[in-house]
Parts: structure tokens; sequence; C-alpha cells
């Protein structure tokens, strides 16, 4: 994710702002549920050769590559649906390559979201839904990101296009125009109308664009796009930040929790990964299995 990125971190503030009113409104009023809450946590992408030899097996196959992503970690944002809508067979195939409890974000394709800016886009919006329901309860939730050009006069047109989109799809919405977030009264009206359609607003925490990050919760799911910068000390401050953070949504009702890790080297990701799961298992008593190193079987010498 190169949205926000910076390569000089010195001058950014990396605290997480404080909760707005809102969220603890919204976790107030979620209905208690006897089961545990839900935290899934990954990647972007899954065709991490990279891992070859730690967190996949030295000579993994590239079709076996979703299989063992799999057993690393809980869930994926699934950045390949943004390029081409997927036919039912694939989905099937990557249904049937994850484990129970597994779950896929789906992104919204770039025809929907960036050509057509969601006008016109019923026939497609209907394919795109069809397919991800292929993955039955693998499917966690879909998410919608605005291209960076797409401000708050198309916000009837965002509307609109949220009204009519199939109930049965959860969606989560990342806003990315500066304009969403500069002025009071128009982001506080997002915001709550976000909640009244039962979307979850994307919180996106990267380094040049610390207005994406309102710590505003418009239904009980947080979902979190979290850029990281290569294992610096900041990235395991933010850790501590967001474990914190996370542990005090769950204690107020907080369901489920979608985390995705972007780091600019994939093999700082598991590591990152590593890290934040234990500091949340500590304040939470929650087990998420954190990615782990895989034993390499070691060849016999000959003699």
């Amino acid at each position: 994710m190169d949205f926000g990125r910076l390569s000089d971190l010195r001058y950014v503030d990396f605290r997480l702002p404080p909760d707005h009113p809102g969220t603890a409104a919204v976790l107030a009023r979620t209905a208690p549920s006897a089961a545990p809450p839900q935290v899934f946590v990954g990647c972007p992408i899954w065709t991490n050769k990279a891992w070859l030899g730690s967190y996949f097996p030295a000579g993994a196959k590239e079709a076996d590559f979703l299989s063992h992503y799999a057993r690393q970690f809980n869930s994926i944002e699934l950045n390949t649906t943004h390029y081409r809508i997927p036919d039912a067979p694939t989905v099937r195939k990557w249904r049937a390559a994850v484990p129970e409890g597994f779950r896929f974000c789906p992104k919204m394709p770039q025809s929907i979201s960036h050509e057509r800016e969601l006008y016109n886009a019923d026939d497609l919006t209907t394919t795109f839904c069809r397919a991800i329901l292929e993955l039955g309860p693998a499917l966690g939730m879909a998410f919608l990101q605005l291209p960076p050009h797409f401000g708050p006069e198309r916000l009837p047109r965002l509307e609109r296009y949220l009204l009519d989109f199939p109930a049965e799809v959860p969606l989560a919405v990342e806003l990315r125009h500066p304009a969403w977030f500069a002025d009071n009264a128009l982001r506080e009206s997002v915001f709550e109308m976000l909640e009244a359609l039962g979307k979850t607003l994307v919180i996106t925490d990267v380094a040049g664009r610390r207005d994406v990050l309102p710590q505003r919760l418009t239904t009980p799911v947080a979902f979190v796009r979290f850029n990281g910068h290569g294992l610096v000390s900041t990235d395991y401050q933010r850790a501590d930040a967001w474990a914190e953070r996370l542990a005090a949504w769950l204690a107020a009702g907080l369901q489920t929790v979608y985390f995705f890790i972007h780091q600019k080297d994939i093999m700082h990701a598991p590591i990152w990964t590593q890290y934040f799961l234990e500091r949340l298992h500590t304040l939470t008593g929650l087990e998420v299995a954190p990615p782990r190193i895989i034993p390499q079987p070691v060849q016999g010498s000959l003699f």
C-alpha cells in the first residue's frame, strides 16, 4: 500500500487519536453475544515467494501457496479481486484451499470504484457479489476503496450505491479524498450515514495521511489497514497502541476485527504480526495463532 507512505518519518505523530464519541455509542448499542469476539489478521496477497523455506515449505508449488498462507494467517485482504472478478470455479478453489475459520475480504473491482466511479455499476456489482458469495462461510467482508479523486461532491452517488448494495454481503468503505475529513459537519454526516446503512468505515493507519485514522466505528466491526515501515521502533510502538485500543473496544462489545498488515518487505509482515498478536493476547486472552517459521526437513548426508 503506497497510499500515504513516507520515507522520512521524523516528524510523524504516530499516536492514535482519541476515540470518537460515536464509537462508544455504537458499541453500547451492540447486543451482547454468547460467542467470543473474532480477530482476523492477514496480508494483501498470498503469493509470497520470499517465504519459501521459512513460512512456506521449501519447494512448495505456487498453486499451493494459498493453503500454506492459510496456515500462517487466518484472513487475507483479497486484492486480486480489485483487478478482475473471479469466476465461480476459481472462488470455489480458494474456498477449498483454506481451513474452517479462515476469512477472505475481497476488494471491490476497480472497474466499479475507479473506472465507473459507482455510476451505472449495478450489473458489475451483482456479478461481483454473486462470485464472492461462493466463498460461503469463508467470506468475511468486502471493502470498497474509493479513489483519491472521489470527493464529497459525489456523496449522493455514494449513498445511493450503498443503499442499493446487496445486503447479504458485508461491506466496508475506505475514504481517501482529504475533503471527506476536512469539514467537521461533513465528516460527521458521512459517519452517521455509514452507521445508518450498516456499513463499516475502514480505518487506515499510514504515515502521510493521519486524517484517515479516525477512531470511529460505524458498526461493531473494526476494519484496519496498517502500513508499516520495516520494523523500525515506531512500528512496534504502533503495535502496542493498536493492541491497547482493540482490547478496549473488545471489552466494550466489539464483535469482529479485521486487521491487515502492509509492509514494503513481505518478510517483515509475519514478524510484526507475531509481536502484535502476542501483545493482544496479553491484554485480552484471545488466542489467535501467530505466523511461525516452518521447520524444514534436513537432508541426510551420504557417506
